[in-house]
């Protein structure tokens, strides 16, 4: 079990988590008796090699991007985030506020989720302004998670075990789920919450502090995890760093729900409050939303993979308290997406339960328990067993399918046919599957989301999987804009792409006039 203190011979001051011994199989102190015990964490660094990780990393890098890339090629994009989140970029780059067109005329991303740290991808889109250009931030943010998860490994357990949990970090279940998503403000806590747990892990606990806190930044309700990592530092022995970091982390999220994100918002509030209070058009109290958090057998069996997959180990160490914040917002949500293992919510777990993984290992290789002790020692290759045969039914399995890297089938060709009909700077309404190709030189909006708005273009893939099928595409855009009448600009495949017959209306919904 998880432990904040340890039986047996070790002895820690009141109030500290008990030393990190690093057992029996680590080499012998032979410093001379003048150096300081805190250089040990920097020798130990200076002795691992960085080469060998970041090879791992750039081959981690490079099977995640090939993976994404080819998945947005072959219009295989699986929600309209990538849309929503290249517009975001694109206006940070163009220095304008953060307007997202898709999901509402005019509306200002930061009243639905806070990451104002996605404002960094802007120089990347000034070089690249293609979606694809987030789709290789998020790969890169990935990797470099895995390079510190490794390295840290390497330093407090030695031998190869660094480079093994590189492997089995790298094909996770929730990193890889997270690349098959698309990009997702997240990626950027992955690496941050990596170098937060090293510093915990190396003593090094000003750096925690400052590594924890862009974390507000990346998104709303990583406050609370903060507040836990000044939880951990208050429990170590920094009393004041660890009270006032918890203070700050609990501030940032009230401050952010209640008010950042209300003035940002036309709706003047959080509107993600409904996940947890409401069902459909059922309203749940708390109570209710509390004795429901493992009401179903997707949540249960999320927990156990999350566990799993660190060989269990990750439960002797008290990093895992890191991942209660998001677990806890995830039970209590009544939506079923945010229970189970697909989609990017269990990506910034990862690095948590991994550098968990390690602290456990070396937590119980001078366990009083025989059996503890000598399970330490093979741990780290059942972790990697674990993901390498998980890996048979994820994501990156289909990097060995032919078909992957086939751009030229029909239905893409159709896509791109598309594509050519619409015109570069015009204002269009489409589903899923045209979406991320248009941001980027378009005014996009989400079909039925726009109404008053008369767009230029109206473009729809008849296969998206609508409610109803849409017999008489003409017909259906103009029942979308009764204020404007369309017609048949080009059909192929499963493609339709409508174009405005009659004049721009005069005044658009969320357009600004000069």
């Amino acid at each position: 079990m998880l432990e904040l203190n340890k039986s047996g011979t070790d002895r820690s001051e009141p109030g500290r988590l008990p030393a990190q011994d690093p057992g029996p199989d680590a080499a012998p102190d032979t410093r001379p008796a003048g150096d300081s015990p805190s250089s040990g964490p920097d020798t130990a660094a200076d002795r691992v090699p960085l080469r060998p990780y970041l090879i791992a990393g750039a081959i981690l890098c490079a099977l995640y991007f090939l993976y994404s890339s080819f998945q947005y090629a072959r219009f295989g994009s699986p929600s309209w985030d990538l849309g929503i989140f290249e517009q975001e970029v694109r206006a940070y780059a163009g220095f304008d506020a953060p307007v997202v067109d898709i999901k509402g005329p005019g509306y200002l991303i930061l009243g639905d989720h806070f990451s104002p740290i996605v404002a960094l991808l802007a120089p990347l889109y000034w070089i690249w302004p293609s979606a694809e250009s987030l789709l290789f931030a998020q790969a890169a943010l990935f990797a470099l998670g895995a390079v510190i998860v490794g390295r840290t490994t390497q330093q407090i357990l030695g031998g190869r075990s660094g480079l093994c949990v590189t492997v089995a970090y790298g094909l996770s279940w929730g990193i890889q789920e997270a690349v098959k998503a698309d990009f997702h403000e997240i990626a950027f806590a992955v690496p941050l919450l990596a170098l937060v747990c090293r510093a915990l892990l190396l003593k090094r606990y000003t750096a925690a502090l400052l590594w924890s806190l862009p974390l507000v930044l990346v998104k709303e309700d990583l406050g609370a995890t903060v507040a836990v990592v000044g939880f951990l530092l208050f429990v170590y022995g920094r009393r004041l760093q660890g009270a006032l970091l918890a203070a700050f982390g609990v501030a940032a999220f009230v401050v952010t729900l209640v008010v950042l994100i209300p003035a940002a918002s036309s709706a003047g509030r959080y509107d993600y409050w409904t996940k947890i209070d409401k069902n459909g058009e059922q309203d749940v109290s708390m109570l209710d939303s509390v004795l429901g958090v493992l009401d179903s057998s997707v949540k249960i069996e999320m927990l156990v993979f999350l566990i799993g997959i660190t060989a269990f180990m990750a439960l002797r160490s008290p990093l895992t308290l890191l991942i209660l914040p998001t677990l806890g917002w995830r039970l209590l949500s009544q939506d079923s997406n945010h229970w189970g293992m697909v989609w990017h919510y269990s990506a910034i777990l990862m690095p948590v339960l991994f550098l968990a993984l390690a602290d456990g290992v070396r937590r119980s290789r001078g366990s009083h328990r025989p059996w503890l002790a000598s399970y330490a020692k093979v741990a780290v290759p059942v972790a990697v067993a674990i993901a390498v045969a998980m890996t048979q039914h994820l994501p990156l399995r289909d990097l060995l399918r032919p078909d992957t890297y086939r751009t030229d089938d029909a239905r893409s060709q159709a896509a791109r046919a598309a594509l050519d009909a619409i015109p570069a700077g015009s204002r269009v309404e489409t589903d899923i599957t045209l979406m991320a190709h248009l941001t980027s030189d378009r005014t996009v909006y989400w079909v039925g989301g726009a109404p008053g708005t008369a767009p230029d273009i109206v473009a729809i893939n008849l296969d998206f999987g609508w409610s109803r099928p849409i017999q008489d595409p003409v017909a259906y855009a103009e029942q979308l804009h009764p204020e404007a009448r369309y017609r048949l600009k080009h059909r192929g495949g499963s493609f339709v792409v409508m174009e405005r017959t009659t004049p721009e209306p005069a005044t658009i919904p969320g357009v600004r006039g000069d």
